[in-house]
């Protein structure tokens, strides 16, 4: 009879004990986890706080005594392993004070991340600071609070987790104000897009602080000082600075780690030790499209490890193929995902990429309750390889990143994109989705139709003689434009195409991209150097506030 221990419960451990049985029921099974609980979800401990996941006891997914029964489980909470013996085949747990030692023929490490905590002045006398990554640390959260209501709160990391506990501190009626150390929120993200973002943050009165670090925490943790020497009061302080691996065990074993002392392991999931294998947010996976060594702590690619462990432990052909790191955040109303590369990470990889922005409709405009939707799709400007995509908006952001992972991930090119077939009709989505549109306007780009400029580069052409002319109405134009550009609207432009100087390079600009684009066409086939501002003045706007005009 092969016995199987598992270090780590949650999404891995558990995924890959419930996997194992299914397979081997004859396997003796062991799951040593050093908390109360060994399933639980963790993606929901947010949403508790503010009550829109209104029982703490819908979190706890299964219970030892439940696993016990349907899967023949051993489950041994409350107890931390404290050896790995490779040699012996043994390790050496303590529960209650108690020591000693289970052998094994298989070990499984699945022992998470823990939230990484800074080096702060004033951090270890704080009383009112705290992490949020299990449920004791809910519950002393949720103790804190019941003191602190309608007070002050301060995030510190404007990462997935620290703004899902802004959104959550907002709705509990705490004013909350968010600190990041780089220069926007949301930093996997690429700029322009994160500042879509954030405006829904300054919409629901979150103040936001960012190229901004706690230097010292003062008065037991009432006072925080940044760097600029600011000073903030917060009744109750969250660090969500990011996590690092639980993998002290694993070093004190001997097991061979890598990058942010994640666990290595290869395609089996095996670490350096052939019979001690490891997944979840401890390993590090290959980033699909780089193919580098990476720390994606996400819950689906833990669970797919864990399952692909029991598998392969169990004699079935599995890989591990690594992850792409698709991810989604709720802030309010919006909603902020992304898939593979941003730009910064695809440049650096890929000397070839190229990035566009669409802006579009979750469903047909003419629809009622049609919400807006922001793309940003990110390709190889020879090949059309799709390298990773961002999008941001009320709904249906989920659906878009969702199919242009499975393209990345199935091989497709931006060329395959319209041909996608979805399921239409006008309260759903539109007869060009914004997948569509966004294919279509990339390969418009590979094949040369359309020559873009990005929003961080106009500045410099500007400088170096280029015009940006505003194809939009007269009357949008002075709402609000470009500062130095001029305006020239797309109904008129075949009828004053001769106050143009065909010496002259322009740039043009509408509201989103579309009307600008029918102006590139025209002036091109006309005789003129033409770029098209992509995402145009609503992007723009929106990254450079400080260069919009009214006047």
């Amino acid at each position: 009879m092969t016995k199987i221990i598992i270090i780590g419960g949650v999404s891995g451990g558990m995924s890959a004990a419930a996997r194992l049985r299914r397979l081997m029921e004859e396997a003796q099974i062991i799951v040593f986890d050093k908390g109360p609980y060994v399933s639980f979800a963790n993606c929901g401990l947010p949403f508790h706080v503010s009550g829109e996941i209104a029982e703490r006891s819908d979190l706890l997914v299964q219970t030892p005594e439940t696993l016990n029964k349907r899967f023949a489980l051993d489950i041994r909470t409350e107890t931390e392993v404290l050896a790995i013996d490779p040699s012996k085949k043994e390790v050496t747990a303590v529960n209650q004070g108690k020591i000693y030692k289970e052998s094994y023929d298989k070990l499984i490490l699945s022992p998470g991340a823990k939230p990484f905590i800074p080096k702060i002045p004033g951090l270890a006398e704080a009383e009112n600071v705290f992490t949020l990554r299990s449920i004791p640390d809910l519950d002393r959260i949720m103790e804190k609070l019941q003191h602190t209501a309608g007070g002050k709160a301060a995030v510190v990391g404007a990462g997935f987790i620290g703004l899902e506990m802004a959104e959550n501190l907002t709705k509990k009626g705490m004013d909350v104000t968010l600190i990041e150390k780089a220069n926007h929120i949301l930093p996997p993200f690429d700029e322009e897009m994160a500042a879509l973002a954030e405006e829904e943050l300054h919409r629901q009165g979150i103040t936001v602080y960012t190229n901004q670090a706690v230097q010292l925490f003062k008065d037991k943790g009432k006072t925080l000082i940044l760097e600029d020497g600011r000073q903030l009061k917060s009744d109750l302080t969250i660090l969500a600075v990011g996590v690092q691996p639980e993998s002290e065990l694993a070093q004190a074993a001997g097991l061979q780690l890598g990058e942010r002392s994640g666990i290595i392991v290869n395609e089996n999931y095996q670490t350096s030790n052939p019979d001690i294998y490891a997944v979840g947010d401890a390993i590090l996976v290959k980033q699909e499209l780089t193919k580098k060594d990476s720390l994606i702590s996400l819950a689906g690619p833990a669970n797919r490890q864990g399952r692909q462990v029991a598998d392969i432990i169990a004699g079935l052909p599995r890989k591990n193929k690594g992850s792409l790191g698709t991810a989604i955040v709720r802030i309010f109303d919006k909603t902020a995902t992304s898939t593979g590369l941003n730009e910064g990470l695809a440049r650096r990889y890929f000397p070839h990429t190229a990035v566009l922005h669409i802006a579009g409709k979750d469903h047909a405009g003419y629809y009622p309750d049609a919400a807006d939707l922001n793309l940003k799709l990110i390709f190889d400007s020879r090949t059309g390889a799709i390298y990773g995509a961002q999008a941001v908006g009320e709904k249906g952001v989920d659906k878009r990143i969702d199919v242009l992972a499975t393209a990345i991930k199935a091989k497709l090119t931006v060329f395959d994109l319209p041909e996608l077939e979805f399921s239409y009709a006008p309260p759903f989505g539109s007869a060009k989705d914004p997948v569509h549109i966004a294919g279509y306007a990339a390969s418009n780009i590979i094949e040369g139709q359309s020559t873009p400029i990005q929003w961080y580069d106009l500045d410099k052409a500007l400088a170096g003689g280029e015009i940006l002319l505003d194809v939009r109405t007269k009357e949008e134009f002075k709402q609000g434009h470009i500062t130095g550009s001029c305006n020239l609207p797309l109904n008129d432009l075949r009828s004053q195409m001769a106050s143009l100087d065909k010496s002259k390079d322009y740039i043009v600009s509408c509201h989103s991209g579309q009307r600008s684009y029918i102006a590139e066409r025209i002036l091109k086939q006309n005789g003129f150097r033409v770029h098209n501002l992509d995402g145009a003045y609503s992007l723009y706007r929106r990254v450079k506030p400080e260069k919009i005009s009214t006047h």
